[in-house]
């Protein structure tokens, strides 16, 4: 089967490019080089002077043109559009060749108000492709689509097979709090207010304990000046933006990660976790989780099993669960032991592509 895949601008390294890194990757295994091609929006979107963005009428007008001559010329069978931003452009190409496509939605970007052309391209895809159910249902919902046309696919954490199955290693002798995310003012919803609330609890019951967050952002400077006015002192650490091997010494030395993510419905500016990778990276590694008991995540986390899910809007329920894991560390090893057997036989570069496979079957054989 010949496949175009229709990427937006691919070279940041967020985690949806990423997922589309991984799923074109799976579809050359699958299907053969030759037969999967992909076309990404060839530059990222510019700043607008009220602090928004987008893209240049130019390099739209370029991405049109070249899917449609790819798509006239080489005739694929199947259209994939990976992101809701191109999906009018996998409509069009419907129109004029007849060929299906599909769309993938991955959270934010569908939660919300959409244009109506893309609400047509999602109500006309023969395959909506979501990567948790929690987002396929949000934007079902919200803009009436069939429930019959979903189809999901969780992420894979790695798409090098020779990564999967490794035992995870930790020197977590410390009682050390992990929250990995951006700082950024748009994405407080991750929950780090959260955290710097509930710290001072902690400390009350252990006070050796250290919570420590990566990541950098707009946001760092209010949230350092937040801690320093709770007075947690030295307890907090900001690490800024690490590189892999420091963030994987993060990972090791820590004993539970938490991240309490809240999901918010506006629907201009909708605000969640459409399905949380970092918790599958703290898991990998062998650690329990604290995060939200709504949203995508708690689809794949067993609280009690992997971590404990907590309401991410109460500093009090927040503060107790990290300090039973701090203050049982035997169990906490547990759990992560358990998430990281979870995560290698559920979110696997194999499992992933096992999964493409049997949804291109049913797709083909179900048009």
């Amino acid at each position: 089967m010949k496949i175009l895949v229709l990427a937006p601008p691919m070279e940041a390294t967020g985690g949806i490019q990423r997922y589309i890194q991984t799923i074109v990757h799976s579809l050359r295994e699958i299907n053969g080089d030759r037969n999967v091609q992909l076309l990404a929006v060839p530059a990222e979107p510019e700043e607008l002077p009220d602090g928004s963005a987008a893209l240049r009428t130019t390099v739209k007008g370029k991405f049109l043109l070249s899917s449609l001559t790819t798509a006239i010329r080489w005739r694929p069978e199947l259209v994939i559009c990976a992101h809701v931003g191109v999906a009018p452009v996998g409509r069009l190409i419907q129109r004029i060749t007849r060929a299906p496509f599909w769309v993938i939605l991955y959270g934010i970007d569908v939660w919300g108000e959409l244009t109506a052309r893309k609400v047509d391209a999602l109500r006309h895809a023969q395959r909506l492709l979501s990567i948790s159910r929690f987002t396929f249902r949000v934007a079902a919902d919200r803009h009436s689509l069939d429930k019959s046309r979903a189809a999901f696919l969780a992420p894979a954490l790695s798409f090098d097979s020779s990564q999967e199955n490794t035992a995870p290693t930790s020197t977590a002798d410390r009682p050390i709090v992990l929250t990995v995310g951006r700082l950024a003012a748009a994405e407080r919803y991750k929950g780090h207010d959260a955290m710097l609330a509930a710290w001072p609890k902690v400390l009350q019951q252990v006070p050796d304990s250290h919570y420590v967050v990566v990541g950098d952002g707009d946001d760092l400077p209010r949230l350092a000046s937040r801690a320093k006015e709770l007075g947690l002192g030295d307890s907090v650490q900001f690490r800024g933006a690490l590189n892999s091997e420091d963030l994987r010494t993060c990972y090791e030395t820590c004993r539970v990660f938490a991240m309490p993510a809240r999901t918010e419905f506006d629907s201009r500016s909708p605000r969640g976790e459409g399905f949380g990778i970092v918790f599958l990276e703290a898991m990998a590694h062998g650690k329990p989780v604290v995060g939200p008991n709504t949203g995508a995540p708690a689809e794949f986390i067993r609280s009690g099993e992997h971590g404990l899910l907590v309401d991410p809007l109460n500093a009090d329920e927040l503060a107790q669960a990290l300090i039973y894991l701090l203050q049982n560390p035997n169990l906490a090893h547990q759990m992560g032991r358990a998430a990281h057997d979870w995560v290698q036989e559920q979110f696997s570069y194999s499992m992933f592509c096992a999964r493409l496979r049997e949804i291109l079957k049913e797709a083909t054989s179900n048009p």
